[in-house]
């Protein structure tokens, strides 16, 4: 997906340095919340939600499938100490359950980048509304609420469909950087994207249009697809 011609046009917000250090706030929408990662509360729900298929949704991922429920629960141990990344898990309000998590990483105040990553979506978030309603309560904590210049998505190149959901959500493609990295013994050449604070408004209105309880069916379906035009 290409960005809209207009999103040049717009004027270039005022640089706002440092921008502010993310904190483990609760992100709440219409279908989702997002909720600092808490071991005791998540780790049954996070597991139940992966189960059926762990290892192909970790195939990207740095950490490893977990093989049952204990190992899920001392993964979030550790995950729920860290500052960089900070994690976040993605509960849907209809159930109250935890589907799905996320992180927010290298995190650069100073120069107002901050990237989305670890992401996990899984049954009953991933490729719903519930997903794409993440990603936008996280980019409007960044931009709106944060001051961050800067939002990317980075994920292996070879990895095609977390760069369609890349495009999908307004993200920028800028380039392939080549054997960026080595993970589980393997190269990464790692696919660049990002969406810009210039970019937001335009990008902001499109998703709330596309989530408005208006565009979906009584079965949950989209009436029109995410735009930004």
């Amino acid at each position: 997906m290409s960005q809209p011609t207009e999103m040049n046009d717009v004027q270039e917000p005022a640089i706002r340095i440092p921008a502010g250090a993310p904190e483990r706030v609760v992100l709440e929408g219409r279908y989702t919340r997002l909720e600092p990662l808490d071991p005791a509360r998540h780790s049954a729900d996070l597991f139940a939600a992966i189960a059926s298929d762990a290892a192909r949704r970790h195939r990207w991922l740095f950490d490893h499938a977990p093989g049952d429920p204990e190992a899920l629960r001392d993964w979030a141990e550790g995950a729920a100490m860290s500052q960089d990344p900070l994690f976040f898990a993605v509960v849907d309000k209809a159930s109250g359950r935890a589907g799905g998590r996320q992180s927010l990483m290298r995190i650069v105040p100073e120069h107002g980048v901050i990237e989305i990553g670890n992401i996990l979506w899984g049954e009953g978030v991933a490729g719903t509304r519930l997903a794409t309603e993440a990603l936008f309560l996280t980019a409007t904590y960044v931009f709106d609420t944060l001051g961050y210049r800067r939002f990317e998505w980075k994920c292996n190149d070879l990895n095609a469909p977390s760069k369609r959901a890349a495009e999908r959500f307004g993200f920028v493609f800028e380039g392939v950087f080549r054997q960026h990295m080595v993970v589980r013994g393997e190269n990464r050449d790692t696919a660049w994207f990002a969406m810009i604070d210039r970019d937001w408004p335009q990008l902001k209105a499109g998703y709330e249009a596309w989530l408005d309880p208006a565009n979906f069916d009584g079965e949950g379906r989209q009436r029109m697809k995410l735009r930004f035009a």
